[in-house]
């Protein structure tokens, strides 16, 4: 059935917000009846698994907080950070620059305030994105079921001054402090250590149970694509896995930290 023939008849539904709907962006949640309606379409009869379909959408988190960001995120980003806010589970893996949710709102900003001569960006556009990534940081890590999120940062993400020395030792204490709760573990992959290491960022998601883990990469151009292919996945987690092998533990990665700080 295409989506043009799933939605013939249904007001409030268009063949766009159904794609949305299909790849996890958007639910049903100001208008139970079309799933109803999608459901009975489907052929779907059994009283009981359509209640349980009703419940799952009534229980699924609003993503309504992305959508005053949507304009200044690249192709893909949207349907990333909706997964990335509800995963149990976090493989993050940046060689060159921190992890967005590690990073300072200072730190953050001096990044986008590189780029905008390059990318000719505005400073509402900065602002905006920055505000993102700190709403992203408090709703992945702060919430109250936090993931067990692990990250590798390359060397090389530390020692690039971004913003000065001032910006650097904010964000290495902030990587300290929340490298010490429960649920955050970070580790630093020397420069100097030989090793595998991948050459480009990446993270693997758990998405908890009956749901297939996903990994997400950008490519040049800015866009962000995520896979659940099993193929992939596990590619990525062996990449993974393998760094922890070759970089600090997770003390020596403090007092790494705690030594640029007092620099």
């Amino acid at each position: 059935m295409t989506r043009k023939a799933a939605v013939k008849g249904l007001r409030s539904l268009s063949e766009p917000q159904l794609l949305r709907i299909e790849k996890g962006e958007l639910n049903f949640r100001r208008n139970v009846g079309d799933l109803r309606s999608l459901l009975k379409r489907y052929g779907v009869t059994d009283e009981s698994l359509i209640e349980s379909l009703v419940d799952l959408n009534r229980d699924a988190p609003s993503e309504d907080w992305l959508t005053g960001y949507r304009s200044v995120m690249p192709t893909g980003m949207p349907h990333f950070v909706g997964l990335e806010a509800e995963a149990v589970g976090l493989l993050v893996y940046h060689p060159i620059i921190v992890a967005g949710l590690l990073q300072t709102h200072r730190y953050a900003k001096s990044l986008f305030e590189v780029q905008r001569p390059i990318e000719d960006t505005t400073s509402e556009f900065v602002q905006t994105n920055v505000e993102l990534r700190m709403e992203r940081k408090r709703r992945v890590l702060e919430r109250a079921d936090p993931p067990k999120a692990r990250f590798i940062l390359g060397e090389a993400a530390l020692l690039t001054p971004y913003g000065g020395a001032a910006v650097m030792n904010e964000l290495y204490q902030e990587i300290i402090k929340l490298a010490q709760q429960d649920h955050i573990s970070v580790q630093v992959l020397p420069t100097s250590k030989p090793g595998y290491r991948a050459s480009h960022d990446f993270t693997v998601m758990d998405l908890g149970p009956g749901l297939p883990p996903r990994v997400q990469t950008d490519n040049a151009w800015g866009a962000v694509s995520t896979s659940d292919k099993p193929r992939e996945v596990n590619r990525f987690t062996r990449r993974f896995e393998t760094m922890v092998g070759v970089a600090l533990g997770f003390e020596e990665t403090i007092e790494y930290l705690e030594k640029l700080v007092q620099r």
